[in-house]
């Protein structure tokens, strides 16, 4: 089955820069191992792409058209269709005192958050930090390898794709569905309650699904907090044992 544009889709990738074989990117643990990008504790799955929506490079995502299940694919894309080219007026020199108020101290190739946007540090000297605010891979050329794992067909899975995406680190099976009517009511597993923005992620869920879903009036989200069982109590006569052996002979 061909992909088309709106589709949901599951899809391997790794992505490599042509200039220098390095890979930056892959959803398969062995790659990530092989190439030193693995991290202990993250999940290493298909990634979930709604086609044409702009969710990743737009090369590839115009290439994902047309392609088949399961059918390997290497797609090439230059910089305009990758991460664009590099703006020399993305360039910012940056008094160093303005890192160390915020107890940082910037090396060369430190990536870092400044003012809420991402910058790479190039240099550091003479009382100064040069940050470059263009994306990491602008101005290269890049290889994906792709396979398309599967399309999402079924509204609940779809819906559990779009949590799974945004509600980082929760299995998609975790989250239970049901719509009734225009309403859908969404159940969070236990383990996201103290996920750091919580409540903002619940709206991006809800924007999203009624974006791509315009029948959905309405998105309900239950927190269900329930009891912990007790230990179990230590039997009787277990508990007479262990008494008699610590009396005096």
């Amino acid at each position: 089955m061909s992909i088309q544009k709106g589709d949901f889709i599951l899809v391997d990738l790794t992505c490599k820069v042509k200039e220098s074989g390095e890979t930056v990117e892959t959803t398969l643990e062995k790659t990530a191992k092989e190439s030193g990008l693995h991290r202990e504790g993250a999940i290493y799955e298909p990634t979930f792409v709604i086609v044409g929506e702009g969710w990743v490079p737009a090369g590839l995502d115009e290439n994902l058209i047309n392609m088949e299940v399961g059918n390997p694919g290497t797609i090439e894309l230059p910089p305009e269709k990758g991460y664009g080219t590099r703006d020399p007026s993305k360039m910012r020199l940056v008094p160093l005192r303005r890192f160390r108020t915020e107890g940082i101290t910037p090396l060369p190739g430190m990536n870092i958050q400044l003012e809420g946007k991402p910058a790479t540090v190039r240099a550091v000297g003479a009382g100064r930090v040069q940050l470059d605010y263009n994306h990491p891979l602008s101005g290269k050329t890049l290889i994906y390898d792709v396979t398309i794992e599967k399309i999402l067909q079924s509204f609940e899975e779809k819906i559990k794709a779009i949590l799974h995406r945004t509600i980082t680190g929760v299995e998609a099976e975790k989250f239970s569905t049901k719509m009734h009517e225009k309403s859908l009511t969404v159940e969070i597993p236990e383990e996201s309650f103290f996920l750091e923005g919580l409540q903002v992620l619940k709206q991006k869920v809800a924007a999203d699904v009624m974006k791509f879903f315009p029948d959905v009036e309405k998105v309900s989200f239950i927190e269900t907090i329930k009891r912990k069982e007790p230990a179990a109590a230590e039997k009787p006569s277990e508990t007479k044992a262990v008494e008699e052996s610590q009396k005096p002979m």
